[in-house]
């Protein structure tokens, strides 16, 4: 019976909850905004990597290697999207 119980899901769920009551105690506890959103990126971080791995089982494919690397290569991609609008919109390059 053991085997058949997803000792991992359940666990990756119960750490997605303890991330999300960490991120709403950012505003419940009224933190600054430099405090606040660093809890929060680095919170919405993990967490998105958690569902990646848990929910979506990245890592039990045979070709987990180029899931990984797309993966990275989108996250690269929307980091220049937003620092190239940043860069464009607010510090006016």
């Amino acid at each position: 019976m053991r085997e058949l119980f997803p000792a991992k899901q359940v666990t990756g769920y119960v750490f997605s909850l303890l991330l999300t009551m960490v991120a709403l105690s950012v505003y419940f506890l009224d933190m600054s905004f430099e405090i606040g959103i660093t809890i929060l990126l680095v919170t919405a971080f993990t967490q998105a990597g958690l569902q990646l791995v848990v929910f979506m089982h990245a890592g039990e494919s045979s070709d987990k290697k180029s899931i990984y690397t797309n993966a990275l290569y989108g996250v690269f991609i929307a980091l220049v999207i937003i620092f190239g609008s940043l860069l464009t919109l607010i510090w006016v390059y």
